[in-house]
């Protein structure tokens, strides 16, 4: 076997394993933070373009911004490898798989997803306006008038679409195409969350928010059938209720979720996941974070052996 079809799997372990233990990296090296920056420098004045031009900067600033990306995360991977031909021997393999592991995980955040969403059960034991605040960190609706019991759905289902837009599509890139991938979407879904949005950053958001669509596309997918594991029934009904969103993806992962615990979900005029079920106790977030905690595992084991499947010689 290769050594160097095993660098990307491990490196994989290693991210998921340094986030864990670690957390996120400071803000002044933090990549996401970067893109965010670059994005930022642009959004003001492309919103208040005209539509065709909005449009047209919005594509063009996506396109330089996702090129910057993964031009950078391709030679640092190339990097990598390269230094790793001398060695080819376990510790080589280490060495390098635990570099490409350190630079993966900042473009995945599954950690402080966990605890900012469980930070809003504590904040509503303090108060209801404690917990409101809490979910404001976490989403972009109006929290004002959400009661506990709203509060802990939004919560829900911001940890189901979270667990595939910060964690499990990362990885789906990564596997598929290295740090380059990973990077190029890290960068979509910053961009998508920062203007694809359907108000004044319409037009110059618009080819960001499609173009997130069709990278998640299918890790939305494999996320929401690793919430809801392979029951034959559970996956008609699994697709039913996702349609019921506005979005062609974070329906999924939220209807599995709704589905699984068997929890009513919904976002205020605009959708409502699995009516019949219950609405969210204070122990749901708690029951919540340990399905998608289930749910990462085994997509990462899923995710690291098709990396190595996939470069091992025919």
């Amino acid at each position: 076997m290769s050594l160097m079809a095993l660098m990307l799997p491990l490196a994989l372990g290693i991210a998921l394993l340094v986030d864990r233990l670690l957390g996120e990296p400071p803000l002044w090296c933090h990549p996401v933070v970067g893109m965010g920056r670059y994005l930022g420098a642009f959004g003001g004045r492309l919103s208040a373009m005209p539509p065709s031009q909005a449009f047209l900067g919005g594509a063009l600033v996506w396109l330089l911004g996702a090129l910057l990306c993964t031009a950078l995360a391709l030679s640092l991977e190339l990097g990598l490898i390269h230094a790793l031909r001398p060695w080819q021997d376990a510790w080589g393999l280490l060495g390098a798989a635990l570099l490409l592991g350190l630079l993966l995980k900042p473009l995945l955040a599954w950690r402080m997803l966990v605890d900012e969403v469980l930070s809003v059960e504590r904040a509503l034991e303090q108060s209801l306006a404690a917990g409101r605040s809490q979910l404001a960190r976490l989403v972009s609706r109006d929290t004002s008038a959400l009661d506990a019991e709203a509060v802990r759905e939004a919560a829900i289902e911001t940890l189901a679409e979270n667990l595939n837009d910060s964690v499990v599509a990362p990885l789906f890139w990564f596997a598929l195409a290295g740090l380059p991938g990973a990077a190029l979407y890290r960068f979509a879904n910053t961009a998508d969350a920062m203007w694809g949005y359907r108000d004044h950053r319409e037009w110059s958001g618009k080819w960001a928010a499609r173009a997130d669509d069709v990278l998640s596309w299918i890790p939305a997918r494999i996320t929401a059938l690793a919430l809801i594991g392979l029951r034959p029934q559970g996956l008609l009904r699994l697709a039913q209720q996702a349609g019921r969103t506005p979005s062609p993806n974070s329906g999924w992962p939220m209807a599995a979720m709704a589905l699984r615990l068997n929890l009513r979900l919904s976002k205020p005029g605009v959708y409502v996941l699995h009516a019949q079920g219950r609405s969210p106790q204070a122990e749901d977030l708690l029951q919540a974070t340990r399905l998608a905690r289930r749910a990462l595992w085994a997509t990462a084991l899923l995710l690291a052996f098709c990396a190595l499947s996939l470069r091992l010689p025919a």
